[in-house]
């Protein structure tokens, strides 16, 4: 039997070419065609926008410069070498204040540029522009890379001008400047002063107004009562500030202790405990009254920085007060504190004589290692003699030494110091050390 070939077809022999089959294939053609030309009508639309922004960019640009130039060109003509104003020699630099070789301060050291006049500073800027354009940056597109390019070479030279303008006058407070550290005495052992100062320790609000010192005063000389010890009785009682009472409850109160003083016959500490019943409140009126005595009633009304010369005088001049040749010299030359000063003349009060055996001169510089002492600020003082008698061998319990610091912790809270070292405690700063035999240390 006679083998059968058989022949695979093509598709296209079973009668599927007809145009109602191939149809579907001419819909994404068109598809694709619509797609092609919106999307090329949306690039010409972007070119020719960033074309246009590109432009008014660049006059706006334009028109800065020539403003910016007429300005330098006004600011140019009216500023010579010679004028000088008090802010433009607060704002001067520290090189141009002190020159090295001594001589007055120059304001011939401003730049040359700033000299010249504006075309040629604007011809400078210009070349400076074309010289900072960034040619190498990538360009974003045919149409509108000049543009941008002229936009951001515009900035440098902006800078570039601004760097050599006269700076703008600044009215600043005056200030005094900061004393640089001090050196004295040799490298091995010398000492540092770093001219830290305490604030007044008798700000306003602690102050007594003139009006009241007045009446306290008058008060005092109708009632022929001391004005220090009606003054610690109020400042005992917790009245302070400005007014601690009303001129009539003033007045009332010194008729009061007047009576009490005669009666009692005693001193001012029993007429304050005839007047409260509390010995401790005698003892803080009898300290208080020492206190106001020793620093006197103007510093308590304009403050104790303010009495601070007039309180070095009294202390350099009162042979009770016997303080080291150093010590004098440190006083002399304004670097004690006016806390030391005020406690110095409050304990020559209570006592009747001081020994001074250090104040700075003379004392180490660090009171323990890495610690600088309170010394070397000026915030302390060695009282080594109370009462024509030495510390030395009186600091038994009820001795000198007790007594001078149970004085010391009444003093008023804006003097109260942080540091009374001697081989006794106390309570609160009063602590003892071993190597304080032979004096009291008060530090702040």
């Amino acid at each position: 039997m006679p083998r059968r070939k058989f022949f695979k077809r093509d598709s296209w022999e079973f009668g599927h070419d007809s145009a109602a089959d191939e149809q579907p294939l001419a819909e994404p053609r068109k598809r694709r065609t619509a797609t092609t030309v919106a999307y090329a009508a949306l690039f010409f639309a972007g070119a020719t926008f960033t074309a246009v922004a590109g432009d008014r960019f660049a006059q706006m640009n334009a028109a800065d410069e020539a403003t910016s130039a007429s300005a330098d060109a006004t600011l140019t003509d009216t500023t010579t070498d010679t004028t000088t104003t008090p802010a433009d020699d607060a704002l001067a630099s520290p090189r141009a204040e002190a020159p090295s070789d001594g001589a007055a301060p120059s304001r011939a050291t401003a730049p040359a540029d700033s000299q010249a006049p504006a075309p040629a500073r604007a011809s400078n800027d210009a070349a400076a522009a074309s010289a900072a354009s960034p040619s190498s940056a990538p360009q974003q597109g045919n149409g509108s890379a000049a543009p941008s390019l002229s936009g951001r070479a515009a900035t440098p030279a902006k800078s570039g001008r601004a760097a050599h303008k006269k700076p703008s006058v600044i009215l600043l407070p005056a200030t005094k400047p900061m004393p640089v550290p001090e050196i004295e005495g040799p490298q091995s052992a010398a000492t540092i002063w770093l001219n830290r100062a305490l604030p007044d320790p008798t700000p306003p609000a602690l102050r007594l107004s003139p009006r009241f010192a007045r009446q306290l005063v008058a008060a005092s000389k109708q009632s022929g009562l001391d004005w220090a010890l009606l003054l610690g009785v109020l400042r005992a009682k917790g009245l302070n500030g400005h007014e601690p009472t009303d001129k009539g409850t003033l007045e009332k109160l010194a008729a009061r202790l007047a009576s009490m003083s005669k009666r009692t016959a005693g001193g001012k500490w029993a007429t304050a405990f005839a007047y409260d019943g509390h010995a401790a409140f005698a003892d803080k009126v009898l300290a208080l009254t020492r206190y106001n005595h020793a620093v006197g009633l103007n510093s308590l009304v304009h403050g104790l920085e303010a009495a601070k010369s007039s309180l070095e005088q009294r202390l350099l001049n009162d042979p009770m007060i016997n303080i080291y040749p150093g010590g004098r010299d440190d006083i002399a030359k304004d670097k004690v504190d006016v806390r030391v000063l005020a406690t110095i003349s409050y304990l020559r009060e209570t006592f009747g004589q001081v020994t001074v055996s250090c104040l700075i001169s003379g004392h180490r510089l660090y009171a323990r290692p890495g610690v600088v002492s309170a010394h070397i600020y000026g915030h302390a003082v060695d009282i080594a003699g109370l009462g024509n008698t030495s510390i030395t061998g009186h600091q038994q319990p009820g001795g000198l030494t007790e007594a001078a610091v149970r004085d010391i912790l009444l003093l008023p809270g804006e003097v109260m110091p942080k540091q009374v070292i001697s081989l006794l405690g106390l309570g609160g700063p009063s602590f003892p050390l071993a190597n304080h035999y032979d004096h009291i240390h008060i530090g702040w």
